[in-house]
């Protein structure tokens, strides 16, 4: 008897989760311009009605004996609220930019994932003890709870969604700055060098992640550490080039609202894209810090950022805002990067004529 319910339980779980999939793949696109925007108040508010049916999901499964038949019923009831949650959070991608696109997909699949598990892995349990059912069957309708909450803090509009994002970048150059200066020089001591060498070896202890305690970057040369000095001048320089562009658009938007002005949204998924573009460009100097230092990558990376600064100052003139500290931020980093590409080029240099001595000394 148990065994044939569950064979129909699983026959109308499989048809709703078909359902859903393919109404999933309206969200391959944003909706049509032609059709009337939901407001993201709305589709808060459908994510909250999901989270209470995943509340009675719960009570139902949680009880003493489950019917086949009220079960049925909560599964249809769950998918019918799941499905209306899905088109409303679509109509709410009419004039969305692929940023705010993005954070929508992303915070709807949460809930529709955590939503198939909930109704997969509840089903899963349909005979077994109580016990059971009472263990796992909360932590998936907090799963759901979890999904629905984050639903809120979903951005609602393009310019909240691409500031935020360019914050990110902020954050990540921050975080790469913030190693920079934990680099440190190796000591000029021979007996000293020893010394700490012998400390470093016995000193380390293995991490739960593999890693030790040992500064990665305490061993750079005199050279190495002018390398990296000017390095952390580039970050610092691209971090304040990344705030003022974040002021000039924040200026803008007192100014006016142009959430609604496609021209204005293009320009800034422009600026977002170049800052993440050179926020890569960062990474890979930090990667490249540590010895031996890659300088044939520092400098590429280096004139990748001339030529993103180049395109993003063309960006921000379409903004006709007030460019003055955004020009005079830029101004300061390009005078970094020089800096940077000269001590580079007189590393290539050195590197070079030490080859050459080499070879000499051989002959």
């Amino acid at each position: 008897m148990v065994k044939a319910e569950k064979e129909q339980l699983n026959r109308t779980l499989s048809s709703h989760l078909n359902t859903i999939h393919e109404t999933l793949q309206v969200f391959d696109q944003t909706a049509s311009s032609s059709l009337e925007k939901v407001g993201w108040e709305d589709v808060i508010k459908m994510g909250d009605q999901v989270s209470r049916q995943a509340t009675t999901v719960g009570m139902v499964w949680t009880g003493e004996i489950p019917d086949a038949r009220a079960i049925e019923e909560n599964i249809s009831a769950y998918f019918n609220v799941l499905q209306g949650f899905l088109l409303l959070s679509h109509g709410s991608t009419v004039g969305a930019g692929p940023t705010l696109f993005s954070s929508i997909v992303a915070s709807v699949k949460q809930i529709v994932d955590s939503s198939f598990r909930l109704m997969t892995e509840s089903l899963s349990l349909y005979g077994s003890n109580i016990k059971d059912r009472k263990l796992s069957v909360p932590q998936l309708v907090g799963a759901v709870w979890e999904a629905c909450s984050a639903l809120k803090k979903t951005p609602g509009t393009n310019i909240i969604a691409i500031g935020r994002a360019m914050t990110q970048v902020a954050v990540s150059l921050k975080d790469v700055l913030r190693e920079m200066n934990e680099l440190k020089p190796a000591s000029s001591d021979p007996i000293g060098e020893a010394y700490d060498r012998t400390n470093a070896e016995t000193d380390c202890e293995p991490q739960d992640d593999n890693s030790t305690e040992c500064d990665l970057g305490s061993d750079l040369s005199p050279d190495e550490m002018k390398v990296a000095q000017l390095a952390i001048s580039v970050v610092s320089d691209t971090l304040s080039v990344v705030k003022e562009l974040i002021r000039l658009i924040t200026s803008l938007l007192r100014l006016e609202n142009p959430n609604d002005s496609s021209n204005f949204v293009d320009y800034v998924e422009n600026l977002l894209k170049l800052c993440q573009g050179i926020g890569v460009q960062i990474d890979e100097i930090g990667a490249c810090l540590y010895p031996p230092q890659e300088v044939p990558a520092m400098k590429a990376a280096s004139e990748k950022m001339y030529s993103i600064l180049d395109d993003m100052l063309v960006v921000v003139e379409g903004l006709k805002g007030t460019l003055e500290a955004f020009q005079e931020a830029c101004n300061r980093l390009r005078s970094s990067l020089r800096q940077l590409e000269s001590e580079l080029s007189s590393c290539n240099t050195v590197d070079l004529e030490a080859k050459v001595q080499s070879i000499t000394l051989a002959n």
